[in-house]
């Protein structure tokens, strides 16, 4: 296996300090890579294949400036933490974003453990909505604040639960154990991920990208920016057109093949019942 090139790495997220395997230095890794490469599925939304071959992900996602999604983000930086000696473990979750605490679902998320000095971590680059900014200690229950979310992570009968604190309320995003995952278990995940029609990434445009003191989300067309404080100011895009212009200006995409793209937009906003545009506003 060919390592992706650590320099262009540090480049792309514009990284210049530190790079010895620390929590100082894992801390700022992350934060940086969250905020240059934006989370993604221009591919899956298109009806492209998405490779997890880290060559591929590193042509695409430092190299022509594009963004993905949890297996391309997990993949990335874990070959970039195993070059800086940190000790790291890939693992899959079941997401409960936007389902019933009594769901089912498949294991379908990429997120990372990475050990110092002996205290687990997780670490989570991909989780579009709520991607993580800073790692969360494995072994602490109580909430942890990051400069964007508060979250917490429960523990019972080897069962992870990770929560953010979300207008008051905590909101399970995934459940976990510590099996280590192989890249088949990845390759499987992403095949469904990114082809089944059932697939909100194979039907829905989805972006986001953290800045320093937000998150910007884009869905289909409806676009709003979440601050720390419990903020969220919601647009209605009214156009293909104003979806390519967030997607490029906002998410800072290299955006591929934009005619095909705008193709594909047309083609959903034809189909649904999309809002009308208006002015962000608050809720």
């Amino acid at each position: 296996m060919t390592d992706i090139n650590l320099a262009a790495y540090l480049a792309r997220i514009n990284h210049q300090d530190a790079l010895a395997p620390t929590l100082p230095v894992l801390r700022a890794l992350q934060r940086q890579h969250v905020m240059h490469i934006p989370f993604e599925d221009l591919d899956s939304f298109q009806g492209r294949e998405v490779s997890l071959g880290l060559a591929d992900i590193e042509a695409k996602l430092i190299t022509r400036g594009r963004g993905g999604y949890c297996y391309e983000h997990g993949l990335l930086f874990r070959n970039i933490l195993e070059q800086l000696g940190f000790q790291v473990r890939g693992l899959l979750a079941r997401v409960y974003w936007g389902a019933a605490e009594d769901a089912r679902p498949a294991r379908s998320h990429m997120l990372l453990q990475v050990t110092i000095d002996g205290i687990a971590y997780v670490v989570d680059t991909g989780f579009g909505v709520m991607t993580g900014v800073a790692p969360l200690r494995l072994d602490q229950e109580t909430p942890q604040p990051t400069s964007h979310e508060t979250f917490r992570i429960r523990h019972e009968d080897g069962i992870y639960t990770q929560q953010a604190l979300d207008e008051g309320h905590w909101r399970t995003l995934y459940r976990f154990d510590l099996t280590a995952c192989w890249p088949a278990d990845y390759e499987v995940a992403n095949w469904f991920t990114s082809r089944h029609a059932s697939s909100r990434f194979v039907s829905d445009l989805i972006a986001t990208r953290v800045d320093a003191n937000c998150r910007h989300i884009l869905r289909n067309n409806h676009y709003s920016v979440r601050y720390p404080d419990g903020r969220t100011l919601r647009q209605e895009l009214d156009s293909p057109a104003a979806v390519l212009a967030v997607l490029e200006d906002t998410m800072r995409i290299r955006l591929p093949n934009k005619a095909q793209l705008r193709k594909r937009l047309e083609e959903q906003f034809a189909s649904r019942d999309l809002f009308p545009s208006r002015a962000i506003q608050e809720p």
